[in-house]
């Protein structure tokens, strides 16, 4: 078992920049494909950047490639995702995931943390 918590995550104004963290409990955290999602209101989620176990390989989505950067603190169990840029459609809950079972970019992980709120205002 997995544990994810989120944190980090709150009001900034367009153009702003936050960064979010989420520290992983139980088995060995640098076994997992770590990845972020994302909830819009009235939306499915999406996936937004990943970051494999293996060969390190990153990979995110064409709307936040450039602003967005995803790193993982093997020594803390920590994953982070740095938001650069940021847009008022970038507002969301933000979560966590572990464990792909297929293609990373797939809504179809093992383990979610609860999410963290993302809001950006004009």
């Amino acid at each position: 078992q997995v544990q994810l918590r989120e944190s980090g995550g709150g009001l900034v104004q367009a153009g702003g920049s936050l960064r979010l963290s989420c520290a992983a409990s139980g088995r060995t955290f640098n076994d997992y494909t770590m990845a972020w999602f994302r909830q819009a209101p009235g939306k499915e989620r999406e996936f937004v950047a990943a970051n494999t176990r293996r060969l390190g390989r990153t990979y995110y989505s064409d709307s936040v490639k450039g602003r967005f950067t995803i790193s993982r603190d093997g020594a803390k169990n920590t994953v982070y995702l740095q938001m650069n840029s940021l847009k008022p459609e970038d507002t969301a809950v933000y979560y966590c995931a572990a464990q792909a079972r297929s293609g990373v970019t797939n809504v179809d992980y093992d383990y979610w943390g609860q999410g963290t709120h993302v809001t950006v205002f004009l």
